[in-house]
């Protein structure tokens, strides 16, 4: 009998027949957070190890120092088909944190031809986004029902399992579409670079096309967009610590993981860079795809797919919070169709945040910023405000009082054709080990709903692993128990 297997059995014999597993998670974001709260759920003992100093990864707040407001790293656009995100925020009590719209509405606007809505007409699904679409004015008629046409194919494709998605871009796909460059332009291209940040010309088609049949072919709940009323931080990270450290389990940060311990071929215990050793029954690992390589034990990172999670890119977000002396936008949120910046959200309309006058906070996006990433601030900031006078006729008399830029350099995997082959599933060789993230393979792009699935993922097989062993463990204890062969008999008598 093994010293852990030994251990374990006396801990199931002092308590009862009953014991706590200690499950460790290493990253405390989306995927971490959503990991830990499933398992303190299901009564196991969670410690959650977040490397920085704050809770929340690559989507988190701060509080700006000049106006008090509190910012988003990025702006994050949720839609209702986002099933693990909603259901994790309602289990930790965050359901009155987010606003959802009545139905899909989103404005699309250019420097040409002005402003049309891809909005859903009052018809049953899918047919109340079929409508959208024939009635979007952005689009000639034939364009609109060839995209029409477009979505059928690719529920199609997806159903067959074709196999040309696998290897194909969003590009090549909307090119075997039939597409045109302007449909491309004001409508496919926003979709894609907003949900896969990524360029379509390098965006794998195979999670583009999963986003499409779950958003877009499901019921009109699913259509809908979700946006947090708060900020990140406040929407989640508190709360999910709350949540785990009321169940027993405790979230700790500034606590960088340095090596995983093994033996027998499990994993045994979470080395820390303060010298901590922190023995457990399972690991679960939400760190990026480097940081995660740099983790992981060599039985593990000598085998593929593991040994190429450092040839997974990355792909940057910029984003530019601006505070206006009035409003300027008239809407929650819009696309921007021919301009560098691609969304902008009104977060006075939509977190109800105030500005001094009577202004506004607008939170400006580009996503697959691969080249304004470089940019300094000043021309980036420079940009986006014109783009916003470009298409919004109040910004261009409206003055701005504040500008914030912020720059993810790896805000998220590069979600080529050729990463997909790369992303890792929750498994690794070790039973006991386990990954999750918005970057393993979710079969979605790498986005919220990615990472919170992920998480519930990676939860579900730690928890069946390690009740599949206390199962197992608490029948030999009391076999031996029984059989007076142990020793624990008398030592269980001593505890109580």
């Amino acid at each position: 009998m093994s010293a852990r297997g030994g251990d374990v059995r006396r801990r199931i014999a002092l308590n009862g027949g009953d014991v706590r597993r200690r499950v460790a998670v290493l990253g405390g974001g989306f995927a971490g957070l959503a990991a830990g709260v499933a398992l303190a759920d299901r009564g196991h003992e969670v410690v959650v190890l977040e490397a920085k100093r704050r809770l929340g990864g690559r989507a988190y707040s701060f509080r700006d120092a000049a106006t008090g407001a509190v910012v988003d790293n990025g702006q994050h656009a949720m839609m209702g088909c986002y099933a693990h995100t909603l259901a994790f925020l309602d289990r930790i009590g965050a359901a009155d944190r987010v606003v959802r719209q009545r139905d899909l509405h989103v404005e699309m606007r250019g420097a040409y031809r002005g402003a049309a809505a891809v909005a859903a007409v009052p018809a049953p699904a899918p047919l109340h986004v079929a409508g959208a679409l024939l009635r979007y004015r952005r689009l000639a008629r034939r364009e609109r029902a060839l995209a029409l046409f477009a979505g059928l194919r690719v529920l199609d494709m997806r159903r067959r399992r074709d196999p040309f998605l696998a290897r194909a871009t969003v590009a090549d796909l909307l090119a075997k579409l039939g597409q045109s460059p302007n449909a491309c332009r004001a409508f496919w291209h926003p979709v894609a670079v907003s949900t896969c940040n990524e360029l379509p010309a390098r965006a794998a088609a195979a999670p583009f096309v999963e986003v499409l049949a779950r958003a877009f072919f499901g019921t009109r709940a699913d259509a809908r967009f979700v946006f947090a009323r708060v900020g990140l931080s406040d929407l989640y990270t508190v709360l999910a610590e709350e949540r785990i450290a009321g169940r027993g389990g405790r979230v700790e940060t500034g606590a960088q993981a340095s090596a995983i311990e093994t033996g027998e071929g499990r994993a045994t215990a979470v080395l820390l860079r303060d010298g901590r050793r922190i023995a457990v029954d399972a690991c679960i690992v939400t760190a990026p795809p480097d940081a995660t390589h740099a983790l992981l034990p060599r039985a593990v990172v000598e085998r593929a797919p593991w040994r190429h999670l450092p040839a997974i890119g990355a792909s940057p977000i910029v984003s530019v919070h601006l505070w206006y002396d009035r409003p300027v936008l008239g809407t929650d949120f819009a696309g921007l169709i021919g301009t560098t910046t691609q969304f902008a959200f009104d977060r006075t309309r939509l977190c109800g945040t105030t500005v001094e006058g009577g202004g506004s906070q607008v939170s400006a996006v580009i996503s697959a910023a691969h080249a304004e990433e470089g940019w300094d601030v000043e021309r980036i900031a420079s940009v986006v405000e014109s783009d916003l006078r470009a298409v919004f006729p109040a910004a261009r008399a409206a003055r701005v009082l504040r500008r914030v830029v912020v720059k993810e350099k790896h805000a998220t995997i590069s979600c080529t054709p050729e990463a997909e082959r790369l992303r890792p599933g929750a498994e690794t060789p070790l039973d006991d080990l386990f990954l999750a993230g918005d970057w393993t393979a979710t079969g979605l792009p790498p986005t919220i709903e990615g990472a919170v699935r992920s998480g519930d993922r990676a939860a579900a097989l730690a928890a069946a692993r390690v009740e599949a062993a206390t199962s197992a463990f608490a029948a030999a204890a009391a076999a031996e128990l029984r059989d007076g062969s142990s020793g624990y008999a008398q030592a269980s008598a001593g505890g109580r």
